[in-house]
C-alpha cells in the first residue's frame, strides 16, 4: 500500500513538473512577442496589434514602409525579405547620407519623422506594398504583415504646355492658396520616397511660403499686386515673370464672431495614429486660438452621421475639449451623410454678423452614399450659395483621397491643407488661423496677355487644376479662388523673348511670320512684355473690380531674393513632376539657389525646405529606383 502511494506521488510530481514546464515555455513565447520593437505591451493580443501598426506608430523604425495599414482589414502575417535595390556608388552614397544627416540635424520637423538620429533617413525606403523584416534589439527577426494595396487618389492634370504667343497670347487662371500638396510631398521625402507626380501641384508648393510683397493699406483695396522679371535660373535664354499678391492683414480680435462646425471622420480607416489621434491634437490646438465669443459644434460620421456636440460657445472650452477627447473610430464612411448633417447644423448657427464655416477632417475615403468627386463637387457647389464655406484637412496615408478633398475645398470656397505633423497643424490652425477663417476677396482671377512683338513663347508653372477659359475672366458668375486675410499668392511664368535661341515652336507655314528681334510694336506698348489683369469681388458683392499692370523687362516690384527662392521651389516641383523644361538643372542647383535666398524665416519653413532638397538625393520611387 505504501509502495503504491509512493508511485502515485512520484507520478503526480513528475506530471506537475511537465505542466509547469509547458506553462513556462508558453509564457516565455508570449513575453518574447510582447516586446517587439523594444516596447513592452500589456497583453499578447496588444502585441499582435502592435506588430501590425508598429511601422506607422514608431517613426524611429528605420525600415518602415511608410504606408499605414488599414486596421479594419485583416491580412496574413508573412516573413519578409529585404527588397533588392539598385547599386549605388560608394562616394555618391556617402554624399547622400551626409546630406540626409545634415537635414535631420538642421530641422526639428525632419527629426520628428526620423527619431533625430544621424543616418536615420539614409536607409532605403521600402516599396509600397512590400513587407520588410524588422529587427528586435536582440537582433532576432520579426515578421511584419504586408501592406494593403495603395488606393490613394490625386487629380489628373497634364503639366501646362509651352504656348506660342502669336497663336495663343492670353493665359487665364484662378488663384490658389491651398498648401496640401507641399505637406504631402514633405511626408514622402522624409520617409525616403519620391512622391507620386500626380500629387505634385507646384503652385501649392510655392504658396506654402510667405513672400515679402507690399502690404495693402485697407480692406477697400484688399491686396497689393506686385510684378517682377528676372533671368530664369535653369535657362539663361528665358525670363521668369513673377506675379505676387499680398492680402490685407486683419487682427484676430477684429474679426466678427466665428461659427465653426467640426465635421470629423470617425470611420475605421481613421484608426491609425496619424489620423484620428493627430486630428484630436490639431483641433485642441485650434481651440487654444479661438475667442470666447466664437462657437463650435461637432458632427461625426462613420456608418452613419450624427451631432456629437450642439453649438457651444468657446467660453465653455472644457466641454468642447471633452467631446473631442471622446472620439473613437470604427465602421464604414458615410461622408455624404456627414456633409448633409454638417450643413444642416451650420444653417441653424448663421447670424447677422457671424461667419459660419465647416471644417472637414478626413482621409477622404468616402464609401457610403455619394462618393465620387463629381457628385460631391455638385453637392457642395449647391450649398455654398448659402454663405457657408467648407475647408478640408486631410490626414493619413494608404487610402488618402486628395482628388475628393481638392474638389470639396475648391467648390466650398474654402482651403485644403494636409496635416502630417502637429507642427503642420500649428501652422494651419494657429499661426495662420486668420487667413484660414477670414476671407477678404472672392472669385480672384488672373489673366495675362503677352505682347507678340517682344515675347515668342510662354508657359505657366503650375495651376493646372485652376485653369479658366479666356471668356471666364470677365464673367462674374464663374467661381474662382478666394484670398484670406494676410495670404500671399504667387504665380510664375517662364517667357521666351523674341529672337531667343530658346524658342522651341516653329512659325506656321501659312501664318504671318512672328516678329523678329527689333521689329517695332505700337509705340505705347513697344517695351511691354505683358499686361497683367486681375479681378476680384469684396465678400458678399456680385460685381468684380479690375486691377491692371503693364510689365516690362525692367519691372522689379518684388525683391529679387524672393523671386529666386520661389524659383527654387518651382524648379524642384518641376523635377518631382518630371517636366522636360529644366535641361541639366538638378535638385542640387535648387538647393544652392534656395540657400542663397532664405531671407527672413521666422517660422523656419524655408530652412525646412532646404532639408527636403537634401533628402531628395536619397529618395526612391516605389520600384526602388533613386530620385
Amino acid at each position: 500500500m505504501i509502495h503504491k502511494s509512493k508511485n502515485w506521488f512520484v507520478a503526480g510530481f513528475l506530471s506537475l513538473l511537465v505542466l509547469v514546464g509547458l506553462v513556462w515555455s508558453y509564457v516565455g513565447d508570449r513575453l518574447g512577442t510582447s516586446h517587439m520593437f523594444g516596447q513592452p505591451k500589456e497583453t499578447a493580443d496588444a502585441s499582435q496589434d502592435a506588430s501590425e501598426k508598429a511601422e506607422n506608430r514608431n517613426p524611429t523604425i528605420l525600415t518602415q514602409t511608410g504606408q499605414p495599414q488599414s486596421p479594419t482589414k485583416p491580412s496574413d502575417t508573412t516573413t519578409a525579405q529585404t527588397p533588392a535595390h539598385p547599386p549605388v556608388e560608394p562616394e555618391a552614397a556617402s554624399e547622400s547620407m551626409q546630406m540626409a544627416d545634415q537635414a535631420v540635424q538642421e530641422n526639428p520637423v525632419i527629426r520628428m519623422y526620423s527619431g533625430g538620429e544621424p543616418g536615420g533617413l539614409s536607409a532605403p525606403a521600402a516599396p509600397l506594398g512590400k513587407t520588410r523584416m524588422l529587427l528586435q534589439p536582440s537582433g532576432a527577426s520579426v515578421s511584419v504583415s504586408p501592406q494593403l494595396p495603395n488606393t490613394e487618389r490625386f487629380p489628373e492634370a497634364e503639366s501646362n504646355p509651352l504656348k506660342q504667343v502669336k497663336a495663343d497670347p492670353v493665359s487665364t487662371f484662378s488663384v490658389d492658396v491651398d498648401t496640401a500638396s507641399y505637406a504631402f510631398i514633405r511626408s514622402e521625402l522624409v520617409n525616403g520616397r519620391k512622391p507620386n507626380p500626380e500629387a505634385v501641384r507646384i503652385e501649392e508648393m510655392i504658396n506654402y511660403f510667405q513672400y515679402d510683397y507690399a502690404t495693402p493699406d485697407s480692406r477697400e483695396a484688399p491686396f497689393s499686386t506686385n510684378v517682377s522679371v528676372v533671368e530664369t535660373p535653369w535657362n539663361a535664354d528665358t525670363k521668369l515673370l513673377h506675379i505676387g499678391l499680398k492680402g490685407y492683414t486683419v487682427p484676430l480680435a477684429d474679426l466678427p464672431p466665428q461659427n465653426l462646425v467640426f465635421l470629423i471622420d470617425t470611420s475605421g480607416s481613421m484608426q491609425d495614429e496619424t489620423k484620428l489621434p493627430l486630428l484630436q491634437q490639431a483641433f485642441r490646438l485650434l481651440l487654444s486660438t479661438l475667442r470666447s465669443d466664437d462657437t463650435v459644434a461637432i458632427v461625426t460620421y462613420a456608418g452613419n452621421a450624427g451631432v456629437l456636440l450642439e453649438p457651444t460657445a468657446l467660453a465653455d472650452k472644457s466641454k468642447i475639449a471633452e467631446a473631442i477627447n471622446s472620439l473613437t473610430s470604427g465602421g464604414s464612411t458615410a461622408g455624404h451623410a456627414g456633409l448633409k448633417e454638417a450643413y444642416k447644423l451650420a444653417e441653424t448657427m448663421q447670424g447677422d454678423d457671424a461667419k459660419t464655416r465647416i471644417i472637414l477632417a478626413t482621409d477622404g475615403d468616402f464609401n457610403v452614399g455619394l462618393s465620387s468627386a463629381d457628385e460631391m463637387k455638385q453637392f457642395v457647389k449647391e450649398k455654398r450659395e448659402s454663405g457657408i464655406t467648407l475647408s478640408v484637412l486631410g490626414f493619413g496615408r494608404g487610402n488618402y483621397n486628395d482628388e475628393l478633398m481638392q474638389a470639396l475645398a475648391q467648390n466650398g470656397n474654402g482651403v485644403a491643407a494636409y496635416i502630417d505633423t502637429l507642427s503642420e497643424a500649428r501652422k494651419v490652425l494657429v499661426d495662420q488661423i486668420v487667413s484660414s477663417i477670414s476671407t477678404i476677396a472672392q472669385d480672384v482671377k488672373i489673366q495675362v496677355e503677352f505682347n507678340p512683338a517682344t515675347v515668342a513663347e510662354y508657359r505657366l508653372v503650375g495651376y493646372e487644376t485652376r485653369a479658366l477659359k479666356t471668356e471666364d475672366f470677365n464673367n462674374d458668375k464663374v467661381d474662382a479662388g478666394d484670398i484670406g486675410a494676410g495670404h500671399t499668392v504667387t504665380a510664375l511664368y517662364e517667357v521666351t523673348p523674341v529672337g531667343s535661341p530658346a524658342v522651341r515652336i516653329d512659325d506656321l507655314r501659312y501664318a504671318a511670320p512672328s516678329p523678329s528681334e527689333g521689329d517695332e510694336a505700337p509705340a505705347e506698348f513697344s517695351d511691354e512684355l505683358a499686361f497683367v489683369k486681375l479681378r476680384y469681388k469684396l465678400p458678399g458683392e456680385a460685381k468684380s473690380t479690375l486691377i491692371s499692370t503693364p510689365v516690362t523687362l525692367s519691372t522689379s516690384a518684388i525683391p529679387q531674393g524672393e523671386t529666386e527662392f520661389a524659383a527654387a521651389v518651382a524648379g524642384f516641383g518641376q523635377l518631382l513632376k518630371g517636366t522636360d523644361y529644366l535641361g541639366a538643372w538638378t535638385a542640387a542647383d535648387a538647393l544652392k539657389l534656395a540657400e542663397a535666398n532664405v531671407g527672413d524665416d521666422p517660422f523656419n519653413y524655408r530652412n525646412e525646405f532646404l532639408s527636403l532638397l537634401r533628402l531628395s538625393s536619397i529618395a526612391q520611387t516605389s520600384r526602388g529606383t533613386r530620385f
